[in-house]
């Protein structure tokens, strides 16, 4: 009965969330006179970084939790102020928050003609949605793992209970049905690392599922700046772990006539790039397009301007929303099962 009270809950605030948004800004609009809304502009919106976490739109103001802007420039060195400074179009001593072009969703630099000085961008170390979600993730991963090592020092190795219950299967799964098959006995190297990428996967994309409250809602593995970083974590362990025959045949391909090198060579670095290439789109793209389909589903309410249509649309939606759940898990899986079997190609002995 609780396990079916959480889903409901969890399936509630999903809804809650991303209708009450829609509907404020439909609601701005329709009041204003002006177009009828516009489901690429919400859409997109959502599943980019902000500097500012967006509530609700209503006819007078908008609500929102603003966050910190941390600039620095040469000129007037670390400039510390809300987001809140910039909300509409405003500038703020000398930075404004481009809202087209190129540089759209950055703050730049205003030169005395009121244009943007290109050439003098600052660099931007600002908390936006996606750091904050990314920091809370790993907050929540850091509490899970340090209130079960304490629940293992109290108890030692015993039947599991409460977080053990809910964490240790899913640890012995990374080890026995991901590390061990892939990396065999060198499996304790490598584990802190996988278990760390699997988590951090795992947290953000359920966190991503829930709109409403923050930090929940931000779309944290479906920026490709952070799925890039994951992936390059995956590449520089593999090649600083990469033995003498893994070396051996990227430059020096065992069975290959000698003349066929500089063809082989070059195919093989390619594939070196390719593989964490790959694992950073895998990721990026699933996620972006899981949020996209779920919020598309909703803005048929406001497309069609029907109630109507509500009940079809809530329909969709928590159809989608379970297999979201399910492609959380997995993506999270894919990517660990991915990195260990790159891993394991390089350390692998010569037979």
């Amino acid at each position: 009965m609780k396990t079916r009270n959480l889903i409901g809950f969890f399936f509630f605030l999903i809804l809650s969330g991303t209708t009450i948004s829609a509907f404020g800004r439909n609601v701005e609009e329709k009041e204003e006179g002006k177009e009828k809304f516009k489901a690429s502009t919400y859409i997109l919106e959502h599943i980019a970084d902000s500097h500012e976490w967006h509530i609700l739109t209503t006819k007078k103001d908008t609500i929102a939790i603003y966050l910190p802007v941390i600039l620095f420039t040469k000129e007037t060195g670390v400039n510390v102020f809300s987001s809140k400074k910039l909300a509409h179009r405003k500038i703020y001593k000398g930075f404004m928050l481009a809202e087209e072009g190129d540089l759209k969703g950055k703050i730049v630099t205003i030169n005395a003609e009121g244009r943007i000085d290109e050439e003098n961008l600052p660099l931007d170390f600002s908390m936006t949605k996606t750091v904050v979600g990314m920091l809370s993730a790993a907050i929540i991963g850091l509490l899970l793992f340090l209130s079960l090592a304490r629940s293992y020092k109290k108890t030692g190795i015993s039947h599991p209970k409460g977080i053990q219950s809910f964490l240790e299967p899913i640890i012995l799964f990374v080890r026995d049905d991901i590390a061990i098959p892939n990396l065999g006995h060198k499996y304790e190297k490598y584990m802190p690392y996988l278990l760390s990428a699997f988590f951090f996967i795992l947290i953000n994309n359920l966190m991503g599922l829930i709109p409403f409250p923050p930090p929940f809602g931000a779309n944290v593995t479906g920026n490709i700046a952070i799925t890039f970083v994951l992936a390059l974590c995956t590449f520089l362990i593999t090649q600083f772990s990469g033995n003498k025959s893994y070396w051996r045949h990227i430059f020096a391909t065992p069975g290959v006539p000698f003349w066929l090198l500089p063809v082989m060579i070059p195919v093989e670095i390619i594939g070196m790039f390719s593989k964490p290439f790959a694992l950073m789109i895998r990721l990026f793209a699933n996620i972006t397009a899981g949020h996209i389909i779920v919020l598309s589903l909703i803005c048929l309410i406001f497309i069609f301007d029907s109630l109507a249509l509500a009940p079809v649309s809530v329909f969709f939606v928590i159809f989608m929303d379970c297999l979201e759940l399910l492609v959380a898990f997995l993506q999270a899986y894919i990517f660990t099962l991915l990195s260990a079997l790159f891993i394991s190609l390089a350390v692998q002995e010569h037979h």
